[in-house]
């Protein structure tokens, strides 16, 4: 069976979408769209001035954070640059600010087409000038973001990889006046990473054919080969590399048994996350549809969105989700890359990620804004059964599929440490680091066992089932071993063995954690034909006692979820909010009211007026005029003028 890329290559090919995916951009495709306005934004160009001069007029900021300055200098003074930054870091802000310090026009290489409409309305409402050119538009809206461009009327214009390869796009910007190229995603470069796309690899045109415009590589995920990739394949050899702290400290990262995912899910958001918004991913396009659907009968507001979907329904759900602030996004991985939502409160996966990286960049569009947030991942024993499946079974050459096994022995590595999941899921990015205390391995240290002989018990099981020419599924061996009688285990007769009854011990859930970290560790592998288990070349080890088998003891099942509880146990990020506001909150919520409002006014998603990071500041300082205001991060001149009035109002009647 052969699979496609549109839902992470896990979904059959015979069961392709009715058009290409969001990121597909060729210059022939050309759908019909869902109206979108004007994509031009056009106004009196920002002043040019320094970066700081630039940020603090037109954004709203005192002073750029953590490497941002550096980076903007060196692409200012003409440099190449490679960026490697945590999600919500700022990255956007270090191609955005030389877009408007230099002269001509920024041209943004985003691989999402589905969002440009919605990142021009956000630097529209900084009052910067933007535009996209892609395949949503009719001739007329193509036609006049390219004479906007061809009159330096734009200070951003954000292109898809497949568009930017079109001859007429280079033809078109060879006639242009183009400060930088910024290349976003550029992880997406890489063969080997978990977001490949093809045509990043033809990027290198940009090199080639305007060698003395600087050209700036982003993106959040990168381990130290796919970072070398990037510079290799780009062409950025001479770029100064920069490489952000990849910690996220408001995150708290959870990793919980699979027993009942859907229980379990309800019950985090119910307790902790009750009316946020939030991402929940599957693995397959059917578990997107049940799952969004039971949130529903629960009374969660949940949308689903998978590339199986038609166009028009996936970006109604996108655009509502973004727009709302409580809204529960269920989805394959086909959905959030490039999402800049800022309050998305947590992440949620029911299915194992494949690799750390898919993990960190997925967790990463949880807390945006700084504040309290969730990633949430329930894992259990079928999860790696079926990623082994996968991997044996797929169509890669065996390099393929050694590189992916590595990808998936890293991510299971992280699931069942017994140490701070922070400090391994940095280290596997270059980064060391100290306990966390905001993960549950810090908040309730796992207690570990020596597992050796549960786990001889098991593979000499194995042993003689292999003996007489057979192999089972891990079901039929663990009722052998816990002395379990169901027909089939009599029939066969397997309740004869010598370990039949030897694990009556340890309970049914607790083996299938034995078995999970066995398989996890290599001590067993599956058979992808049959789902079947044998010994490994590391089972020997274990049987004649030269190896020990250290495991983690499972972790309590988590209670079920009650409406009483969504109101008398506030998880984290409720009692965060309630501690950093104070007496401010009442204005705060106002304030959010307000910003609604003018968000549905206006078509555009919340945030895209102001961040609640700066609603905080406002109720907390409670300005009383614009110079007040002015003062607050995140207000800049173009939301003073057009917002102040406005959040005055509220202040005053708050």
């Amino acid at each position: 069976m052969t699979t496609t890329a549109l839902d992470d290559g896990w979904v059959p090919a015979d069961e392709p979408p009715d058009e290409p995916p969001d990121w597909y951009d060729a210059g022939w495709y050309e759908p019909a769209p869902p109206p979108v306005d004007d994509p031009v934004v056009t106004g009196t160009a920002p002043s040019r001035g320094t970066a700081l001069q630039v940020l603090g007029q037109v954004w709203g900021y005192p002073q750029f954070r953590g490497d941002q300055q550096r980076v903007i200098d060196t692409v200012v003074a003409g440099g190449d640059a490679v960026v490697l930054m945590p999600t919500g870091g700022g990255k956007s802000l270090c191609y955005q600010v030389p877009a408007l310090v230099r002269p001509g026009t920024g041209v943004v290489v985003s691989p999402l087409i589905a969002l440009m409409a919605d990142q021009v309305a956000a630097l529209s409402a900084l009052g910067v000038r933007a535009g996209f050119l892609n395949s949503t538009q009719g001739p007329g809206e193509r036609a006049s973001t390219e004479r906007a461009l061809l009159a330096g009327e734009l200070d951003l214009l954000y292109l898809a990889p497949e568009r930017l390869t079109v001859t007429s796009t280079l033809d078109l910007l060879d006639q242009a006046s183009i400060a930088v190229f910024a290349i976003d995603e550029a992880h997406c470069v890489s063969q080997w990473g978990h977001d490949f796309r093809p045509d990043y690899l033809r990027l290198s045109v940009l090199h080639e054919r305007w060698p003395d415009v600087p050209r700036l590589a982003l993106t959040a995920t990168a381990t130290a080969a796919t970072r070398a990739e990037i510079v290799d394949k780009l062409h950025l050899a001479d770029a100064t590399v920069f490489v952000a702290d990849f910690d996220r400290p408001n995150i708290c990262y959870r990793i919980v048994p699979k027993d009942d995912p859907r229980g379990a899910l309800l019950h985090l958001i119910r307790t902790e996350h009750d009316a946020q918004a939030g991402i929940v991913y599957c693995l397959t396009r059917a578990c997107v549809e049940d799952t969004a659907a039971w949130l529903v009968a629960k009374g969660v507001q949940a949308l689903p969105y998978h590339a199986g979907m038609d166009a028009r329904t996936r970006a109604a759900n996108q655009a509502q989700f973004l727009r709302e602030d409580a809204r529960v996004m269920v989805a394959t991985i086909a959905f959030g890359m490039g999402i800049d939502k800022p309050d998305v409160r947590f992440v949620a996966h029911l299915d194992l990620p494949k690799s750390v990286e898919g993990y960190y960049q997925e967790t990463g569009r949880a807390g945006r804004d700084g504040l309290p947030s969730t990633a949430w991942l329930a894992y259990g024993l079928a999860d790696v059964v079926q990623q082994r499946r996968l991997i044996e079974s797929g169509d890669g050459d065996e390099v393929f599929k050694r590189q992916a096994g590595r990808h998936l022995d890293a991510m299971l590595a992280l699931c069942e440490t017994v140490d701070c999941r922070r400090v391994q899921l940095l280290r596997y990015f270059g980064q060391e680091s100290g306990p966390c205390g905001n993960c549950d391995t810090c908040l309730v240290p796992p207690q570990g066992w020596d597992g050796t002989v549960a786990a001889q018990k098991l593979l000499s099981t194995v042993v003689r089932l292999d003996r007489r020419g057979q192999r089972y599924g891990v079901g039929h061996l663990l009722d052998i071993v816990r002395g379990k009688r169901p027909t089939r285990v009599a029939q066969l007769g397997h309740d004869q063995l010598s370990t039949f009854g030897l694990g009556a011990d340890l309970s049914d859930r607790e083996w299938r954690a034995v078995v999970r970290q066995m398989l996890a560790a290599g001590l067993l592998c599956v058979e992808t034909s049959y789902s079947t288990v044998r010994l490994t070349d590391a089972s020997g080890q274990v049987l004649r006692g030269e190896r020990q088998v250290w495991l983690r003891r499972e972790p309590p099942k988590a209670p079920r979820a009650s409406r009483a509880a969504a109101r008398t146990e506030p998880g984290p990020a409720h009692r965060a909010a309630a501690v950093d506001l104070g007496d401010a909150a009442g204005l705060f919520e106002k304030l959010r009211t307000w910003r609604a409002g003018v968000a549905r006014e206006q078509g555009v998603p919340a945030y895209v007026v102001l961040h609640d990071a700066t609603l905080r500041e406002i109720a907390a300082s409670r300005p009383n005029d614009l110079a007040a205001l002015s003062q607050v991060s995140g207000v800049g001149a173009t939301k003073l003028d057009r917002y102040g009035p406005g959040v005055l109002a509220v202040v005053a009647q708050g």
